[in-house]
């Protein structure tokens, strides 16, 4: 028997770790929103695209936007850098809001549900995958109740072309004209099927970061490092759109809709299913693909990075 728990403990421990002091949680909090906003910046135009592509109809048979090469090229060519980046700035506003929360707090709510879990008896070496997932549900809804209306107003912004032309000025605009006309309830609209998004993304994107991550260390197969930290987010970004799209495509179209429009998200579903079809809730998918595959290497390397430079002494995995 116990030979049969050193063999165990052998094969899932971790190799050993350079001292030095803990990251602090306010650390990882700021490390996590900054990271996010750089990977913002530079992925926000696929954002753009991805939502163009997803908020049209086809009634015409004769769709405006193809593709993410043409409908970046038909942007560019009729509003400019500025239509690229339109709904940045409440897209800031929204990461430091979900990203510092769904990321930042990730580790302390998965140490949390440890100390519950394991009270009174020795832990394991290895977090059980359960309590990671607890983890990443836990934060990913948390932070969309904090930031959802800088999402409602981000997708309106993002979303302004056709017969939606010109309908908010600006940022703060969008925010009051907003309120004025939908009250509260339209600054949270879709607030519900976007917790269920953002728990299921925060699982395919922060929990398979971190069990990728692990397992590479564990493995031996690379160091703790930007060599490991970029497999990790590239496989990270490719599940995290497998998994989220067909919620977000519905979320996109709800936010985007009039009140009139859809009664519920389920109807909001079924109208999509009529009218599209089981690819319409994959519309976009390669401007996603390209989006959340970029934006979750760019985040996780300047979130490891920063996080590293803001201080230094934290323990690290070395492989010998």
């Amino acid at each position: 028997m116990s030979s049969h728990h050193t063999v165990l403990h052998h094969e899932h421990s971790l190799p050993p770790k350079v001292e030095g002091t803990p990251t602090p949680l306010w650390v990882k909090v700021v490390s996590a929103g900054a990271g996010a906003c750089i990977a913002e910046i530079f992925t926000f135009p696929l954002d753009t695209t991805k939502v163009r592509l997803q908020v049209q109809n086809n009634e015409e048979g004769h769709p405006k936007y193809r593709g993410v090469f043409r409908t970046l090229r038909i942007m560019f060519q009729e509003e400019g850098v500025r239509g690229l980046y339109t709904g940045l700035t409440p897209a800031i506003h929204r990461q430091l809001g979900f990203a510092t929360v769904k990321l930042g707090c990730y580790d302390s709510t998965k140490r949390f549900y440890t100390e519950i879990r394991y009270r009174g008896e020795e832990e394991p070496t290895y977090c059980p995958v359960c309590i990671r997932i607890f983890a990443g549900v836990t934060t990913g809804a948390l932070s969309v109740s904090l930031a959802q209306p800088t999402d409602v107003v981000k997708v309106r912004m993002q979303a302004q072309f056709g017969a939606n032309k010109g309908r908010y000025s600006g940022t703060m605009d969008a925010y009051r004209t907003i309120y004025k006309t939908e009250g509260m309830k339209g600054l949270w609209r879709g607030c519900i099927p976007n917790m269920a998004r953002n728990g299921i993304v925060n699982v395919s994107e922060v929990v398979t970061y971190d069990i990728i991550k692990e397992m590479i260390i564990r493995k031996r197969v690379l160091e703790d490092g930007v060599l490991c930290h970029l497999a990790s987010a590239i496989v990270a970004g490719f599940c995290g759109t497998v998994v989220s799209s067909p919620v977000d495509v519905v979320k996109t179209r709800y936010m985007n809709s009039s009140n009139s429009q859809y009664g519920n998200i389920l109807q909001c579903s079924v109208s999509l299913w009529k009218k599209h079809g089981f690819l319409g809730f994959y519309k976009g998918f390669f401007p996603s693909l390209m989006r959340l595959g970029s934006w979750n290497i760019l985040t996780f390397m300047s979130y490891e990075q920063i996080k590293l430079l803001v201080h230094p002494d934290a323990p690290k995995y070395h492989v010998r």
